[in-house]
């Protein structure tokens, strides 16, 4: 049984178009996989300091933050970018591929990372 012409083109079409959105989400992802390490460093390194300060346990804890500005501020942005769906961007090329592969795995396909269609062998039938 051979596949018809216009099966392989639709495959080939949907192949090139999940590599094309793939390769679309890959610089955003990038970027804010860089945003998001670069807030939580600050916000590590800037709660070492706040944490470490003598004059934290003896402040009331509203002047303690006024007094560590850093610490308030990218600990503010951190939770500001997780409440706009940071998480969702970082791993959103993961998302597409998951959903891609679930779907896929009802017509005996898969997808690689970069969106490439991969043939699975045929179940033995009884």
């Amino acid at each position: 049984m051979s596949l018809e012409p216009s099966t392989c083109e639709d495959l080939k079409a949907f192949e090139r178009r999940l590599t094309e959105v793939l390769a679309c989400l890959q610089p955003n992802c990038l970027r804010w996989r860089i945003v998001l390490c670069i807030v939580t460093i600050i916000s590590g390194v800037s709660a070492f300091f706040w944490l470490s300060d003598p004059q934290t346990s003896v402040l009331p804890f509203f002047d303690s933050l006024l007094n560590h500005y850093i610490f308030t501020t990218s600990a503010l942005t951190l939770i500001t970018l997780f409440c706009y769906g940071i998480h969702k961007l970082v791993i959103s090329p993961q998302i597409i591929i998951s959903r891609t592969r679930n779907v896929l795995s009802e017509f005996n396909l898969s997808c690689d990372e970069a969106g490439k269609i991969i043939l699975r062998s045929r179940p033995n039938a009884p």
